[in-house]
C-alpha cells in the first residue's frame, strides 16, 4: 500500500511537470505516449486507493497563465475532455443518444464574444478558468468575422490552428535552425499570444468554432448540429462534423482515421459531444470533465525495430540532443528510421542501449517518437567528446532535465550556428548566405571570424568558381554584404549571438545604454538588472560574454565594418525621462501597447509590468475599470490616464 502512495506522488509531480512545460514553456520533456501511460497508471491508482491528492492532474484542469498579457476570468470553466483510445468505451458513452462527432483539432482553444455584430473579446483557455485576452490578435485571424449578422450576444468558442504547410513554409524563413518550431501547435501558441499583431497576422492563424456557449433568444430544437448550422450561417467556420449513434461511431471513426493521413491541420483525435442540448446539460460534470462530451485519442500505430546508434547532434548554442537512429520501418504510410529522444534525462528513463527492441510512433501521426523500450540494456554512453569538435563535453541539470553541451567555444557547430545568426534577418541581414555556403566559405578558410564576411571579395575568383556560384551570384552576394554595413546597434550586438539575448533584450539594453558602443561593452551585471526586462540571468550571460578580450576586440573590428546611423534627437527626445508608466486594456490608437511602449521609450520613460509607489500614470482606455492595477493605481493616487490623454502629452 505504501508503494502505491509512493508510486502515485511520483505519478503526479512527473505530470504535473510535463504539463507546466508543455502549457508554460511550449516545450515537451516526455512524448504525448508517455504521458497517456502515465496518466492511465495514475487514474488506476486512485480508483485503487479511493483517494486523489490535491496537486493531481486529474482534478487541477491547469497552472496559472504567465504572460504579459491582460489575464481575465472566465463565465464558465473550461474543462478538459475525458478520453479513451478504445471505439468501444464511445460506444458506452453514447447508449440510445445521438451525438455529434468532430475533429479534436491541436491549437489553442479560444473564447469569442460579439456583441451588436462586432468581435469584442477574444480569450485563450489558460488554465480553464483564467485566460489571457488576445482580441486584437483574433482579428487578424484569416477566417474569422468581425462583424456578423446576428446582434445578440453570441459567445463561442474554437480552436486557432495553423496548417502544416504554414508551419513548414514559417519554420523554413527562419534561418537560424535552433530557433524552429517545435511543431504547430507551439507556433500557433507563440503566435496566438504575440504582444504584435503583425506578426500574428502573418502566421495565417485560423479559427474553428466548435462549441456555442451563448446565442440567448435562438431556437435550436435543443441540437448540437443545429447550432453549428447556425454557427456556419454567420459565416463562421465550422470544425467537420457528422451526426453519429452507437451503431455508427466505428465507421465515422474510421473514416476520419483515413482522412487524417492527409488532413492538412493538426489533429489528436477527435470529440463526440451529445446532440440533445437538455440531456448533456441535465449530467453536469465532474471535478475535472462534463459529462456530455468524450475524446477520442488514437490509438498509436506502433512498430518494433532495433535501435542500431544514439546520433549526438550540436547545436550553435553547444546543446547536444540526441537522436536515435534505428531499422528503418513503415509508420503511418512513410518510411521511418530516427526520432529524437529530446534530452539525457528521456534518454536514461528509456534506458536505451544500441541493439535495444524499441516501439517507435508517429505522434499526432506526425512526428517520430520511442513509446517503449521493450528490453531496456541501459548500455549508451554519454559522449565526453563532442562528436563535431572533439572538445570535452559537460551534463548540465536544468529545471531537473539532464542536457549535454559542448565546452569548446570553437567548435565548427557553433560556428557555423552561430555565422548563420549573423546574418539572419534580424540580425546583419545578408541574403545568399545559406548554412550550406557558410560551411564551404568557411571549409575553404575564407570566413574565421564575423569580419571576414565584409572582405569575401578576396576570394572572388574562387567563389565564382564554386558550384552554385557565378558572375551573378557573386555580384548579388557582394551587393547584399554592402546592404548590410548599414545597421543598428541593437542588431549588432543581436549578431554575436550572446546567450538569452534576443533582438528585444538588445533594444531594450542599446537603449538604456544610450547606444554608446563602450557602454555596451563595459556595463555591469549590476546596471543590467535594474533595466526592466533584464534579469539576473540575461545580465549574468551578457557581461560574461564580454568579459573576455576576444570577444571585446571582435566588437572592436566590427564596430569599424558598420554604419551605424545616429538616433534623430528632436527637442522632446526626453520629454518622458523620469516618468515610469503602465499600460494595460486594449489600444485604438496603436497598432499594440507595444507600440505605445516603444514611443514611451524612445522619448526616456520607462514601461513596468505592474503598478507601484514610482509609477508615474497608468495608461488605460478604461478609466473606471475595476481591475487590479486600476484598484492599485488609486490606492497609491497613480494618475489614470486614458490613450486621448496620453497623445495630448505627445502634442504638448
Amino acid at each position: 500500500m505504501e508503494n502505491k502512495k509512493k508510486r502515485m506522488q511520483e505519478l503526479v509531480e512527473l505530470l504535473n511537470d510535463a504539463r507546466r512545460a508543455y502549457e508554460q514553456e511550449d516545450t515537451e520533456i516526455m512524448s504525448n505516449y508517455e504521458y497517456d501511460k502515465l496518466y492511465d497508471e495514475l487514474v488506476g491508482l486512485e480508483q485503487e486507493l479511493g483517494t486523489t491528492l490535491a496537486s493531481s492532474p486529474t482534478v487541477h484542469v491547469g497552472y496559472e497563465v504567465l504572460s504579459e498579457l491582460p489575464r481575465e476570468r472566465h463565465e464558465q470553466p473550461m474543462l478538459s475532455l475525458d478520453k479513451t483510445k478504445e471505439t468501444g468505451r464511445l460506444k458506452e458513452f453514447l447508449g440510445n443518444q445521438k451525438a455529434v462527432i468532430s475533429w479534436k483539432l491541436d491549437g489553442l482553444t479560444i473564447v469569442l464574444t460579439y456583441r451588436d455584430g462586432k468581435l469584442v473579446k477574444a480569450v485563450t483557455r489558460g488554465n480553464g478558468e483564467v485566460g489571457e485576452v488576445i482580441t486584437n490578435n483574433a482579428r487578424v485571424f484569416k477566417n474569422l468575422p468581425l462583424h456578423i449578422s446576428w446582434k445578440g450576444e453570441l459567445i463561442l468558442r474554437g480552436e486557432a490552428v495553423i496548417s502544416y504547410r504554414d508551419f513548414e513554409k514559417i519554420n523554413e524563413e527562419i534561418e537560424d535552425v535552433d530557433a524552429r518550431y517545435k511543431n504547430p501547435r507551439n507556433l500557433c501558441s507563440g503566435s496566438v499570444r504575440q504582444l504584435n499583431n503583425e506578426i500574428t497576422a502573418k502566421r495565417n492563424v485560423r479559427f474553428f468554432a466548435f462549441s456555442l456557449v451563448k446565442a440567448d433568444g435562438v431556437d435550436f430544437g435543443n441540437s448540437r448540429l443545429n447550432q453549428f448550422q447556425w454557427l456556419s450561417g454567420l459565416e463562421f467556420e465550422v470544425v467537420e462534423h457528422y451526426p453519429v449513434t452507437a451503431d455508427t461511431v466505428e465507421q465515422e471513426v474510421a473514416k476520419f482515421a483515413e482522412k487524417i493521413k492527409s488532413f492538412e491541420i493538426p489533429s489528436d483525435g477527435l470529440v463526440l459531444v451529445y446532440d440533445d442540448i437538455a440531456y448533456g446539460r441535465s449530467l453536469g460534470t465532474t471535478a475535472k470533465f462534463p459529462r456530455d462530451s468524450f475524446a477520442f485519442k488514437w490509438a498509436d500505430e506502433l512498430r518494433e525495430t532495433r535501435l542500431l546508434e544514439i546520433e549526438w547532434s550540436p547545436s550553435r548554442t553547444g546543446l547536444i540532443n540526441p537522436v536515435a537512429i534505428f531499422e528503418p520501418v513503415e509508420l503511418e504510410g512513410t518510411t521511418v528510421s530516427r526520432a529524437s529522444v529530446h534530452n539525457i534525462s528521456i534518454m536514461e528513463d528509456l534506458e536505451l542501449g544500441i541493439g535495444d527492441t524499441i516501439q517507435v510512433y508517429k505522434a499526432n501521426m506526425i512526428i517520430p517518437q520511442i513509446a517503449e523500450n521493450l528490453t531496456r540494456s541501459g548500455i549508451c554512453e554519454i559522449p565526453s567528446a563532442c562528436p563535431v569538435c572533439g572538445g570535452a563535453t559537460r551534463i548540465s541539470m536544468e529545471n531537473n532535465t539532464k542536457t549535454l553541451y559542448c565546452t569548446n567555444p570553437e567548435c565548427q557547430a557553433k560556428q557555423i550556428k552561430s555565422f548563420a545568426l549573423f546574418v539572419s534577418r534580424d540580425a546583419l541581414n545578408i541574403e545568399g548566405l545559406s548554412e550550406a555556403t557558410l560551411e564551404k566559405f568557411i571549409d575553404r578558410g575564407f570566413i574565421k571570424d564575423y569580419t571576414d564576411i565584409f572582405h569575401l571579395n578576396r576570394y572572388e575568383q574562387e567563389i565564382k568558381s564554386m558550384e552554385g556560384f557565378g558572375e551573378k551570384s557573386y555580384q548579388n552576394l557582394q551587393k547584399n554584404i554592402e546592404k548590410a554595413r548599414t545597421t543598428t546597434l541593437p542588431r549588432l550586438v543581436y549578431s554575436l549571438g550572446i546567450l538569452n539575448i534576443g533582438l528585444a533584450n538588445a533594444k531594450v539594453i542599446c537603449r538604456a545604454l544610450h547606444n554608446d558602443p563602450e557602454r555596451i561593452m563595459n556595463v555591469s551585471a549590476e546596471e543590467l538588472s535594474e533595466i526592466p526586462g533584464v534579469g539576473d540571468v540575461i545580465a549574468g550571460t551578457y557581461v560574461e560574454y564580454f568579459a573576455s578580450e576576444v570577444h571585446r576586440e571582435l566588437f572592436r573590428k566590427l564596430l569599424k565594418e558598420v554604419v551605424l546611423p545616429e538616433e534623430e534627437a528632436g527637442p522632446d527626445a526626453q520629454k518622458f525621462a523620469g516618468l515610469s508608466f503602465v499600460i494595460t486594456g486594449s489600444v485604438t490608437h496603436f497598432a499594440n501597447r507595444g507600440e505605445v511602449k516603444e514611443i514611451i521609450e524612445s522619448k526616456g520613460g520607462k514601461v513596468t509590468g505592474s503598478v507601484t509607489s514610482k509609477t508615474s500614470y497608468l495608461i488605460n482606455n478604461d478609466i473606471q475599470s475595476t481591475s487590479s492595477k486600476n484598484k492599485k493605481a488609486k490606492e497609491l493616487g497613480v494618475p489614470i490616464i486614458s490613450e486621448e490623454d496620453f497623445l495630448k502629452m505627445l502634442e504638448e
